[in-house]
């Protein structure tokens, strides 16, 4: 491992050499250099402090007995100037408690210059002394990349998509714009939200969400924006809505897409004027929140059939973040069954169980119209039923076992030979028709069908003419 460490060029690593003795100072700037350092040299600490003053070293190596500055006092100065420094001392002089100064103030070794100084000695002092040091700083900086990596709150993927939106969520959490988050459902659009949260400017104020298709019109609004004593039924006393109890903090809005026009309106006004005005209530409050909204809908189409209010899309879509879906990341696979089981293996209090290659390769196969919560369910099921220690195939659900992109098919090409083009377009309208037919020929559903952009549905329709029922 340490090899991993060692000097690769004399650019790299900054020395200097700090002695009254020219001699020595010669010597050890000529073994140095050859053992590829950068280095300078100083007569006395006082030249040696005017040169940290310009630039800076990774190691000094300085002698105790100097005049005007001694090792000890520039050894305090380094402390105190540049920490990251490490510094070694020699003296012909040594005392026990010169030693114990030295090492007290922060010192990394103590060489004894006498009759017997070994230059090896010193070379491997050196070298293991920025090979520790190298060591702590990738310590810490990886220390920092896990602190950095658990925000997300097991957000898993290696894929470059999904690096990408953690660069993303890092960025955008430091704004206060609001946030339009996208997917299909299981992507784990919420798993984003709370990230977006957690790693941003309000992480210590509440993070409050809500899913605006589990509610009606009228319960939907006394939950956004609160409710009088008497406003209605069942109001026996004040309360305050979701974005009066987040104040100074987040509010996601969870499919936001199964908002209803009216309650459109109003949190419209919220987010404009920013106050909320409760059910049976006058006052206006002022409220101060960060919005993130969620929707597995393209509201770019809700908004063209007059189903979501364009006003509004503009107004929370100011930052859009798209989740990718599972089957356009697979390579995250293995690493989301791996945390899954892991996490399995905690609740359960059950050994970690593995996943064999085989089930593994099926589980890549598969095109997860669930995405990762689908995923998350296969292996929960799986880890229910298996009795060893490694999940096979065999615990699968048959979709998976026997799922194959294309279907298998006789394939027949008559004498006269076939018009290729005519036929699959034939083939591909007739599959446009038939999920039309099946959905009511409701388009986004359509499209989710046929697993395809509502974009391509649409140039499709008026392609083959399908516009009408």
């Amino acid at each position: 491992m340490a090899a991993s460490f060692m000097v690769s060029s004399a650019a790299m690593h900054r020395l200097l050499i700090v002695d009254d003795e020219q001699s020595m100072r010669e010597l050890l700037e000529h073994v140095m250099t050859r053992d590829g350092y950068a280095v300078e040299t100083a007569e006395n600490g006082l030249q040696a402090v005017n040169l940290m003053k310009e630039r800076s070293f990774d190691l000094v190596i300085s002698d105790i007995q100097m005049p005007d500055m001694t090792g000890i006092e520039l050894l305090e100065h380094v402390r105190n100037s540049s920490p990251e420094t490490v510094v070694i001392m020699i003296t012909a002089f040594a005392t026990v408690d010169t030693a114990r100064q030295a090492f007290k103030l922060g010192a990394e070794d103590f060489i004894i210059k006498d009759s017997g100084f070994d230059v090896e000695e010193l070379k491997v002092i050196v070298r293991k002394a920025i090979e520790k040091t190298q060591l702590r700083q990738r310590v810490e900086m990886l220390q920092k990349e896990l602190k950095r990596r658990s925000s997300f709150e097991n957000i898993i993927g290696r894929s470059a998509r999904m690096q990408a939106l953690f660069g993303v969520i890092e960025t955008v959490s430091q704004t206060n714009s609001t946030v339009l988050i996208t997917g299909e459902s299981g992507t784990g659009k919420e798993l984003v939200a709370r990230a977006l949260y957690s790693h941003g400017t309000r992480s210590n104020a509440p993070f409050v969400s809500v899913n605006c298709g589990a509610f009606t019109e009228t319960l939907l609004e006394s939950e956004l924006f609160g409710y009088m004593k008497g406003s209605f039924t069942g109001a026996a006393a004040n309360k305050k809505g979701i974005f009066e109890a987040a104040s100074g903090g987040t509010v996601f809005l969870d499919e936001i897409g199964e908002m209803s026009q009216a309650m459109q309106v109003k949190l419209l006004r919220v987010l404009q004027e920013r106050v909320v005005r409760r059910v049976g209530g006058t006052d206006e409050l002022p409220v101060d929140v960060r919005v993130i909204a969620a929707t597995n809908r393209d509201l770019e189409e809700e908004v063209a059939k007059s189903a979501f209010r364009q006003d509004l899309y503009y107004r929370i879509s100011v930052i859009p973040v798209e989740l990718p879906p599972l089957r356009e990341r697979v390579e995250d696979i293995p690493d989301l069954v791996d945390h899954f089981l892991e996490k399995l293996a905690k609740d359960s209090g059950r050994p970690k169980l593995t996943c064999s290659p085989e089930a593994l390769r099926l589980l890549e196969a598969y095109d997860w119209p669930g995405n990762v919560r689908e995923l998350e369910n296969t292996i929960e099921r799986a880890h229910a039923f298996e009795s060893t220690d490694t999940i096979g195939p065999e615990r699968l659900p048959q979709r998976v076992l026997h799922y194959s992109p294309r279907e298998a098919a006789n394939v027949v090409i008559p004498d006269d030979g076939i018009d290729l083009e005519r036929y699959l377009a034939e083939l591909e309208k007739n599959y446009l028709r038939e999920a039309l037919q099946r959905t009511n020929f409701n388009q986004t559903r359509s499209a989710e069908l046929l697993r395809m952009p509502v974009r391509s549905f649409r140039h499709l329709m008026g392609k083959y003419r399908l516009r009408d029922r």
